[in-house]
């Protein structure tokens, strides 16, 4: 099978490599950071950006392993990761408050509840995570308060 790309198209295939990359653990700053399930893949990724002429998006460490440069991974890049980031943070806060304060209402020792939702926890869970989403697009953190040893 013969793949074409151009410039542009590969130059986005390294930016997809990368943000995949950070999200399974590796960091740029750190290539031993880079998940071995990926590492040849990757590899063989970043070793044709010369010969798509991207060779200025890529860089080697001193064992020879090839990265992202900075020229790659700032930008619209790290705008990218940085929105993801930022959505990830704010759900999981939200979605674990949510299910949280569910489980304190009801009065369960589970740890998670998913899966045993009525309908009626749906909809309360719903409700929770609305005010908590409504809070944090308001305040931020800002009136965030964590109680040290337990609930006061």
């Amino acid at each position: 099978m013969k793949v074409s790309f151009t410039q542009k198209e590969f130059t986005r295939l390294l930016e997809l490599t990368h943000l995949g990359l950070w999200v399974t653990g590796a960091r740029p700053d750190d290539p031993a950071t880079m998940p071995e399930r990926y590492t040849d893949l990757a590899q063989k990724i970043f070793g044709l950006a010369e010969t798509f002429g991207c060779a200025d998006l890529v860089e080697s460490d001193v064992n020879g392993e090839l990265f992202p440069n900075e020229k790659l991974t700032e930008g619209p890049v790290r705008e990218k990761l940085d929105e993801f980031v930022e959505d990830a943070f704010w759900g999981e806060l939200v979605g674990r408050l949510g299910e949280r304060d569910l489980r304190a209402e009801r009065g369960t020792d589970a740890t998670k509840i998913g899966d045993e939702y009525s309908e009626e926890d749906k909809e309360k869970l719903e409700a929770l995570e609305d005010a908590y989403w409504r809070e944090f697009e308001a305040r931020g953190v800002d009136h965030l308060v964590v109680l040290r040893g337990g609930q006061g």
